[in-house]
C-alpha cells in the first residue's frame, strides 16, 4: 500500500512539471490598445496638484511581451507625472522593460503639477503625451490639461536665520493660534478688495482687522484650500457685493467653493473651513452669493451687541455643507431669498439666543441620514453639563419653506429661564409627527397656536425641480405656490423675477421647470 502511493505521488509530480510553460517575453511589436487615445486632465489651478487620471493598456496578442520604455514626452522635465501598476519608475517619467502578458492589461495613473507659465500663452493648455516605444514602433497618448491663473493668498512662512526652523503665520484662535494670515492693503493690489479678474485662491485662513472690511465684486470667484477660510475679526466686516445674472453662466454671482475645479468634487461636501464672522463684526452684508461644500457655510458666532445687524444676507444659496449651512449663536441675522439645502447637520440652526428674520426663504434638508433637520433653534448655552439660558429675541419666518427628507425637519429647543419668541407666518413646513413624540408638546401646536402660527402648510410636497442638484425651483404644481401673505412680500424672487400676489412661498417664483444641465 505504501508502494501505491509513492508511485501515485511521483506520478502526480511529474505530471504537473510537463504541464508547466515559463513565461518568456517577446518585444512588443507596437500593437497596444488603449482605453482612450487622449487623456483630458480637468482644469487646475497653477501650482496645485491634479486628481489622478487612468489609462488602460491592452495586450490583445497571444504573446507575453516586453515594452522597452514608456516615457513621457518631455521626458524628466515634464510637469506630470505616472505611476504604471504601482511602479514609480524613473521619478515617475521614464519606465524600462515593461512586461505584460497575453490577454491582459495594466493601468496607467496619470497626474500633474504645473504653472501658468508652462501652459500655451494663447489657449493655456499644458500638453505632452505617454510613449510606448517598442523599438521598432512608437505609439502615443496624448496628455491635455487646462491651466487657469489665480491670485494666491496664504500665510507667510518665516525661517529662522539662526535655527533654521520655519513657522508661518497665525491667527488668534481662543487661546491656540490658526494657520491664517491677515489682509493687507499693499499687497496684491489690495487684498481687502477682491476683484473678477482672477479667480482667488485661499490657503489657511483670511483675517479681516478691526475697522476693515472685504469687499468683493460682482462675479469673482473664491476658492478655498482644505481647512482654509475667512474669519472676521472684532470691528470688522464683510461684503458680498453679488447681482443678479442674466445666464447661466453666473456671470454677476460671487461664489465661493473649494479649489478642486474637476468635475467629481462639484458636489463633494466637507472640501474647505467656513466663513466665521466672529464676535464683534458689524454690518456684514451678503448678496447673491452661492457657497457650496464647506464644513460649515457660514459661522455667525457669540455676538454681544444685538442692536448692529450682525449678517444681511439676500438672495443666496448654500449648498452641501457637511455640518452646517448657516450656524448662529446668540447673533442677529436678516435673510430674504435665502436657499439652504443639504447639510449633515442642520441647514440653518439658531441657537444660543438672539434675533432671527427670514423672508421668502428656502431651507431643504435631504442629507442622507436620519437625524439631520432644515431648521434647528434653541435659546440656551451649553457647556459640559451647565445649561445657561439665553434670550431668543425673535425667530420669524415669513412665506418660507422649511421641508426635507425626514418626517420631521423643524425642532424648536427650549430651555425655561430666558425669552423664546418664535413665529412661523405662512410657510410650509414638513413636520410629521409619526411617532407622536411631539403630541403634547406646546411648541408645535400648529393648528391652534394663532400666537406662534399663521397659516400653516403643513406636509405637502413643494415639488422642488432637483434636490440632489441643488434645484429647489417650484412650478404651478407645488404645494407653495400662491400660499404666501403679501404682508411680508419681497418684490422680486432670488432670481430677480418680479413676484405676483399671492405670492409663492420660498425664494423662488413659479415657473415652468428648466432644463437641468
Amino acid at each position: 500500500m505504501r508502494n501505491t502511493i509513492y508511485i501515485l505521488f511521483i506520478g502526480i509530480l511529474i505530471s504537473m512539471s510537463s504541464c508547466r510553460k515559463d513565461f518568456v517575453f517577446e518585444p512588443s511589436s507596437g500593437n497596444l490598445g488603449f482605453s482612450k487615445d487622449t487623456v483630458f486632465l480637468d482644469t487646475v489651478f497653477t501650482n496645485i496638484g491634479s486628481s489622478t487620471y487612468t489609462l488602460k493598456v491592452y495586450n490583445k496578442s497571444n504573446t507575453d511581451i516586453l515594452i522597452p520604455k514608456i516615457q513621457l514626452g518631455k521626458g524628466a522635465a515634464s510637469k506630470y507625472r505616472m505611476t504604471i501598476d504601482g511602479m514609480r519608475g524613473e521619478n515617475g517619467k521614464i519606465f524600462k522593460n515593461v512586461e505584460l502578458l497575453a490577454k491582459d492589461s495594466m493601468y496607467v495613473f496619470i497626474e500633474t503639477t504645473a504653472e501658468i507659465t508652462d501652459a500655451n500663452p494663447t489657449d493655456f493648455l499644458y500638453i505632452d503625451q505617454i510613449q510606448f516605444d517598442s523599438g521598432s514602433k512608437q505609439q502615443n497618448v496624448e496628455l491635455v490639461t487646462l491651466i487657469q491663473d489665480a491670485v494666491f493668498l496664504y500665510p507667510q512662512k518665516y525661517v529662522d536665520a539662526t535655527t533654521g526652523g520655519v513657522t508661518y503665520e497665525s491667527l488668534p484662535f481662543g487661546e491656540d493660534q490658526i494657520y491664517g494670515f491677515v489682509l493687507n492693503h499693499n499687497d496684491h493690489n489690495d487684498e481687502y478688495h477682491w476683484t473678477n479678474a482672477k479667480p482667488y485662491v485661499i490657503y489657511g485662513y483670511a483675517g479681516i482687522s478691526s475697522g476693515e472690511t472685504l469687499n468683493i465684486d460682482p462675479g469673482a470667484r473664491i476658492h478655498f484650500h482644505a481647512n482654509s477660510g475667512i474669519i472676521v475679526g472684532n470691528g470688522g466686516s464683510l461684503k458680498v457685493n453679488g447681482q443678479v445674472s442674466t445666464t447661466a453662466a453666473l456671470e454677476k454671482e460671487v461664489i465661493f467653493e473649494g479649489d478642486r475645479l474637476e468635475p467629481g468634487f462639484s458636489d463633494v461636501p466637507g472640501q474647505w473651513g467656513l466663513i466665521w464672522l466672529s464676535q464683534g463684526s458689524v454690518n456684514n452684508q451678503i448678496n447673491h452669493l452661492t457657497l457650496k461644500n464647506a464644513t460649515v457655510g457660514i459661522f455667525v458666532g457669540d455676538v454681544q451687541n444685538a442692536a448692529n445687524t450682525t449678517l444681511k444676507i439676500d438672495n443666496s444659496q448654500i449648498y452641501n455643507c457637511s455640518n452646517v449651512g448657516i450656524f448662529a449663536r446668540t447673533a442677529k441675522i436678516e435673510g430674504y431669498n435665502l436657499v439652504i439645502n443639504s447639510a449633515g447637520q442642520a441647514s440653518i440652526a439658531c441657537t444660543e439666543g438672539g434675533s432671527y428674520l427670514f423672508k421668502h426663504c428656502t431651507f431643504n434638508n435631504n442629507w442622507q441620514s436620519s437625524k439631520q433637520v432644515a431648521v434647528l433653534i434653541s435659546n440656551y448655552k451649553k457647556v459640559g453639563e451647565i445649561i445657561t439660558p439665553i434670550a431668543l429675541i425673535q425667530a420669524e419666518f415669513d412665506n418660507c419653506i422649511i421641508y426635507g427628507s425626514n418626517q420631521v425637519e423643524m425642532i424648536l429647543d427650549k430651555k425655561e429661564g430666558a425669552l423664546f419668541n418664535y413665529k412661523f407666518n405662512s410657510c410650509l413646513l414638513k413636520f410629521n409627527n409619526v411617532s407622536n413624540q411631539f403630541t403634547n408638546n406646546p411648541l408645535y401646536f400648529f393648528d391652534t397656536d394663532v400666537a406662534h402660527y399663521s397659516n400653516i402648510v403643513r406636509n405637502q410636497d413643494p415639488k422642488f425641480l432637483n434636490t440632489n442638484k441643488n434645484k429647489l425651483n417650484i412650478d404651478l404644481t407645488s404645494a407653495a405656490f400662491a400660499k404666501g401673505n403679501s404682508t411680508y412680500l419681497i418684490a422680486n424672487d432670488i432670481l430677480g423675477i418680479p413676484r405676483t400676489l399671492p405670492p409663492d412661498l420660498g425664494a423662488y417664483k413659479n415657473a415652468p421647470f428648466p432644463v437641468i444641465p
